[in-house]
């Protein structure tokens, strides 16, 4: 057929997308319902549509290279941002990934993630907000109006149920219609309603027998009934039918460009099994969103990234269209940095103070001993496709040594080591082979890659800052074509810091030979075991190591040989890691040398946490314990030391069984790369530890939901009892947190029409430090008809205030946070009668107090 060209029309503000669509083969339009390869999706110049680029992830705008390459800025994990219940705070996060998408290139953010933290044992819980629907639609809704405020699309995930990483890929989850709609899909619906959202990803697992990329509530929920207008994307792989597939409603495939559409769907179309106008509502949702991020030719370019281009319309007069984005923000290195250590402050969630141990004091400090397994190399994000190569990371130890100065002295130990996996070989002991670094910010390490061909012939050298190496559907230097590489090599001198034996080896899948001072030292094949994840492979790859002695300054040139081959088929590129244990002691060694520090210090901050391999996307926890023997490393820096602060460096909750025999606790989820100055900042008062938790912190194993499916199904047999709507005893309640101040409630009042209530209480800062307090609203029906969780958070405000200062806070309650599911009308209903509504810092009883009830008219719902 004749193409035309109609991009001239899309700069008419009174236009729609019908000509563009109409300008389309049938082959041309099915090509765009495939991505173009891993990151993006397929031009079409005949409309004006260039390449459109989508990349992960929550924490940080990782790009189209998955290593140090392309660093990105690593923004506290979504729970951390979520423990601030801090809207316009997460607002302005998303508005710096917006820039970063920009300044990549990126058109469409994969994230947020609103699945909620059904328990504590899922894999990607850190990559989640929180355990309550509201509490997670509200920062939800805060990130998509940031980041798409800056012209660039978020994509809300995974659309539903997608609460599990065991058999994540083939697992039935099977949920109640009413828990379903009141707890797991009441993020995505205010989102996608409120937050205006640009795409949503459906996850990779069934609900109630029909697989996500295939189920009903494709088109039955998300695009009749809530009249989403966006795009709706697979998770990567997770499409696997032509004609299902199709007909319910899914958008796009991806990656691409292969996958179960293409010909497959031409042909579907053709016979009849697909409706052509089924296509053309497809491609209608994906040029609407490349319009909206600006992938489409309507407007002269503006020099910037492809990603920055805004579109000239206006959505009061387009139908279908959000509106464009409403301009860009300059971010320099010192705003970044000053955004993000904030960010992660108002996170950190004090949860015990016993004394005031915090904040410490300075004035006549002398030795501060840091100590723990997290506190000199820490966990800053999670791992799976939430992981961004950050340009620096600040560890605790490096924080808190630039905080206090050259006046106080600052020690350190290890306690424990809590991995079983040999690290990534990284400074100060990997260097280049002529014994220089290339790594960023002065760090002086990196190693040598070196791609042969067939025959040996080298077809490029590049030198690399560190030790792990993802080349992710080809992300090769320009100068190496794929076709002729058949080997890579990675060169580099491990030079030793003391003497001792040194664990040299390496990880990734196929065949890896370790030379060791001119000797090859193993020849092995490395293999995933059978049904294991893909990010299992990326992330997690076996290994291997070899014991090398080293005397103190001693150097030894290491080189690691990969031969390209069908051992790695399952992955899209090559994946290889050059791994260091250096020496260290045994447990009990390391235990009595934390403890002889502590002893000798004013103050001990012991900073325990996980690791990748406890967290991370691709499997779930078993346990809930630290890792190795961290437990008995607190109790004994604890006996040696009663100003013990203990540091959580979690994603998710974990146990502490010696939480009441420490002076303080400080939970710090994942809090991106300002961690060790945030830190500082708390400990030493500059700042107050801003967060409440947004997930109940368990007090036991074996009280939560379980993720393991049985025979192919996950049952929530625990309805919508999860977190602090179940009867679960925990450890510190949802909502909980300290801070440096103390707060009085007075009584409350409540106003009310029949849409909304306001619910205002006088609120006094009773201490002697300006403070911010979280302000809470629970609602509950005690002589309910309808069964219903104890209480819920019905609303919540925050306030700020000087000492002494009393603020009046008006908490909004909807409508909707009373509703519940009436599954036999299919609809949201009122009960008739009064709801109690309670008002404090915690979702625990004994921090409410009641306010006058709440009665909405039932016949109005």
């Amino acid at each position: 057929m004749e193409i035309k060209d109609v991009r001239t029309e899309l700069r008419d503000p009174l236009m729609n997308l019908e000509s563009l669509v109409a300008a389309l083969s049938l082959e041309q339009k099915v090509r765009l319902l495939t991505g173009a390869d891993f990151w993006s999706l397929h031009p079409e110049p005949a409309v004006g549509l260039r390449r459109l680029v989508v990349s992960d992830g929550p924490a940080g705008v990782r790009g189209e290279i998955w290593d140090e390459r392309d660093t990105s800025v690593n923004v506290p994990s979504p729970t951390a941002l979520a423990a601030t219940w801090d809207e316009a705070r997460v607002e302005a996060i998303g508005r710096l990934l917006a820039a970063e998408a920009r300044r990549k290139g990126v058109d469409v953010l994969l994230a947020p993630t609103v699945n909620l933290h059904r328990s504590p044992y899922g894999g990607r819980h850190f990559e989640c907000f929180s355990e309550d629907p509201l509490l997670t639609a509200r920062i939800g809704v805060a990130y998509v109006r940031g980041v798409q405020s800056g012209g660039v699309g978020a994509t809300v995930k995974h659309f539903v149920a997608n609460d599990s990483e065991t058999h994540r890929m083939t697992l039935d989850a099977r949920v109640d219609e009413r828990t379903l709609r009141e707890l797991y899909l009441a993020p995505f619906e205010t989102i996608v309603g409120e937050g205006e959202v640009w795409a949503v990803m459906a996850a990779y697992n069934g609900v109630n027998g029909a697989t996500m990329t295939e189920n009903p509530l494709l088109r039955d929920v998300l695009r009749d009934e809530w009249g989403f207008d966006g795009v709706v994307m697979s998770d990567w792989f997770a499409t696997s039918s032509t004609e299902a597939a199709a007909n319910a409603a899914l958008d796009l495939v991806m990656p691409g460009p292969s996958g179960p559409w293409g010909a497959a769907l031409v042909a579907a179309v053709r016979a009849g099994a697909v409706p052509e106008a089924e296509v053309d509502e497809k491609v209608r949702r994906i040029l609407r969103l490349a319009a909206r991020v600006g992938a489409l030719d309507t407007t002269p370019d503006t020099g910037d990234s492809p990603a920055a281009s805004a579109v000239a319309l206006d959505s009061a007069q387009v139908a279908g269209f959000a509106g464009a984005p409403r301009g860009r923000e300059a971010y320099t290195e010192e705003r970044v940095a000053a955004e993000v250590r904030a960010a992660a402050a108002a996170g950190f969630v004090l949860v015990r103070n016993e004394g005031g141990v915090l904040p410490i004091d300075p004035a006549g400090l002398r030795r501060v001993a840091v100590l723990g397994p997290n506190a000199e190399v820490a966990r800053t994000l999670g791992g799976g496709s939430a992981t961004v190569f950050p340009p620096y990371t600040v560890s605790p130890l490096d924080g808190l040594r630039t905080a206090v100065g050259d006046g106080v002295e600052v020690t350190h130990a290890i306690g424990v080591v809590a991995h079983t996996r040999t690290p990534i070989a990284r400074a100060p002991w990997l260097a280049l082979p002529d014994g220089s670094g290339v790594g960023t910010h002065g760090s002086g390490h990196g190693a040598e890659v070196r791609y042969l061909d067939g025959d040996g012939s080298v077809l490029a050298v590049e030198p690399r800052d560190g030790g792990a190496f993802n080349w992710v559907m080809g992300s090769f230097p320009e100068a190496v074509p794929r076709e002729r590489l058949a080997t890579i090599e990675v060169r580099a001198l491990i030079r030793a810091t003391e003497a001792g034996t040194y664990l040299i080896g390496s990880s990734g899948l196929g065949r890896h030979r370790l030379i060791v001072a001119g000797q090859e030292v193993y020849d092995v094949v490395l293999t995933l075991p059978p049904g294991a994840d893909i990010v299992e492979g990326m992330l997690t790859p076996p290994q291997r190591t070899h014991p090398v002695r080293l005397a103190a300054g001693e150097s030894v040139e290491v080189t690691l040989v990969h031969d390209l081959g069908r051992a790695e088929g399952m992955l899209p590129g090559p994946t290889l890691q050059l791994n260091l244990e250096p020496p260290h002691g045994t447990d009990e060694e390391e235990i009595e040398r934390a403890v002889a520090l502590a002893r000798d210090a004013d103050v001990a901050v012991v900073v325990v946490g996980t690791n990748e391999e406890v967290e991370s996307e691709g499997f779930d926890r078993t346990s809930l314990a630290l890792p190795g023997r961290q437990d008995e490393l607190v109790r004994r820096v604890a006996a040696a030391n009663p100003r013990t602060i203990v540091v959580v460096n979690s994603g998710a909750p974990v146990l502490l069984p010696w939480h009441d025999e420490v002076a303080a606790v400080l939970l710090t989820w994942f809090p991106g790369q300002e961690y060790g100055n945030a830190l500082a900042d708390v400990l030493l008062g500059r700042v107050e530890p801003g967060g409440r938790l947004p997930t109940s912190w368990p007090l036991r194993e074996g009280d939560h939901a379980a993720t393991q499916p049985v025979d192919g199904v996950l049952t929530y047999d625990e309805g919508p009892a999860i977190g602090y709507r179940g009867e679960v005893e925990a450890l510190y309640p949802f909502g909980h947190g300290l801070g440096y101040t103390t707060w009085e409630y007075g009584p409350a009042k409540v106003r009310q029409d029949d849409a909304t209530a306001e619910v205002t209480v006088l609120v006094r800062n009773t201490g002697d430090r300006p403070g911010r307090e979280v302000v809470q609203v629970y609602a509950s029906r005690p002589d309910s008809a309808v069964e219903r969780s104890p209480r819920w958070l019905a609303g919540f405000a925050t306030v700020d205030a000087a000492p002494g200062e009393e603020v009046a806070v008006t908490v909004t309650v909807r409508r909707r946070a009373v509703e519940h599911w009436d599954v036999a009308a299919g609809r949201w209903a009122v009960e008739p009668g009064t709801f109690r509504l309670e008002v404090g810092s915690s979702s625990d009883a004994k921090t409410l107090s009641e306010a006058p009830g709440l009665i909405f008219d039932p016949r109005r719902s």
